[in-house]
């Protein structure tokens, strides 16, 4: 959901042919309870998942339809109707999400089943930077302390309170992860990856004992957060949940540290180019540390261990789509540059293993 944006995303116009409008329009006319008439609607391409589209009616309002591909790298990814309960739980518990109208399981509309919600007016963190207001180091700072914070808050979520008891299998969490995403990822793996054996036989070695489960988000990065237009607003909305689960939350935290390049550091993401990580005002990987321990009941002593196993399951992840791009099942151009990316976040995996990046 990453294109709820309203600064840097690329959008373009969808014509009539691409979305059936007119039975769009009679869906979201019911499911909103008043008329809505589609003025425009555009595809927002800042995400590598689902497709998005942003419909606006002629008085301006606008949803978002958040549809999946036909095509999945597996059977449990882009699962939207867990992401529709995870939106819906959240309502009440204090994380910053937007709200969910419908899951149409109609697939006769769109020939998949897919959400229509809330859009988000805010901004992403992304480069080049391009915010509604100033952004000097001292506020760029502050926002990503409102960003940790509001990560630490998801882990915090009384998940059973909000109607999540029986979402996802917390009971030996991680000591699934490695065989898991490892089957998913021979189920397309079509060319030798450096590093994947150390990094795997170092997460068995070196699995910590299990804690309280919570819930995570599963893909918590600055594309996936909307912060507030106005100066001060902090985080608006935490976007596509499709990965959320009941597990160990320290796995999000593992996902920010580990993919967080300081200044002077290669990005597993970018390569050599610069990342929004290393711009002025950025803290450094031991103060989002810090910040997040004041507010989280967590154990942080293996922290170590959730960046190497986030960064494992990211290249896992992300080989499926650039196999996907190479089969030509993907119209997504970024999915190919993930051919390059997917070596470098196990490097990074491995360096953080043999204790050579903290």
């Amino acid at each position: 959901m990453s294109g709820h944006t309203t600064v840097g995303s690329g959008q373009r116009e969808v014509g009539r042919d691409e979305l059936p409008v007119p039975a769009l329009e009679g869906h979201l006319s019911k499911v909103l309870g008043r008329p809505f008439r589609v003025d425009a609607a555009t595809r927002l391409t800042a995400g590598a998942s689902n497709k998005m589209y942003v419909l606006r009616d002629t008085g301006g309002e606008e949803v978002i339809l958040r549809v999946p591909p036909r095509v999945k790298t597996s059977k449990s990814a882009h699962d939207i109707g867990r992401e529709y309960r995870v939106l819906r739980a959240l309502d009440g518990t204090g994380v910053p999400h937007p709200a969910v109208y419908d899951l149409c399981t109609d697939t006769s509309l769109l020939g998949v089943p897919f959400l229509v919600v809330q859009r988000v007016r805010g901004f992403h963190l992304e480069l080049p930077l391009d915010p509604p207001y100033p952004l000097d180091p001292a506020t760029l700072h502050t926002l990503v302390m409102s960003y940790v914070d509001t990560l630490a808050a998801i882990g915090e979520v009384d998940w059973r309170a909000a109607g999540l008891a029986d979402f996802g299998r917390p009971d030996g969490f991680l000591s699934r992860q490695v065989d898991r995403w490892l089957s998913q990822l021979e189920g397309y793996r079509n060319r030798p990856l450096p590093h994947l054996e150390l990094v795997t036989s170092w997460l068995r070695a070196n699995q910590p004992a299990d804690q309280a489960p919570g819930l995570l988000h599963g893909d918590y990065q600055f594309l996936n957060v909307l912060f507030a237009p106005e100066p001060g607003g902090g985080v608006a909305a935490v976007v596509d949940w499709e990965q959320a689960t009941i597990g160990d939350p320290l796995i999000d935290l593992g996902w920010v540290l580990g993919l967080w390049a300081e200044a002077g550091e290669r990005s597993a993401v970018s390569g050599d180019a610069p990342w929004i990580t290393q711009e002025p005002g950025m803290p450094a990987r031991a103060e989002i540390l810090d910040r997040y321990a004041r507010t989280s009941s967590r154990d942080l002593g293996a922290v170590g261990y959730y960046q190497v196993l986030a960064l494992f399951k990211l290249a896992c992840i992300l080989e499926g789509s650039y196999a996907k791009a190479l089969r030509s099942e993907s119209d997504i151009t970024r999915h190919l540059e993930f051919g390059e990316m997917v070596p470098r976040l196990l490097a990074d995996a491995a360096a953080i293993a043999r204790g050579e990046r903290r």
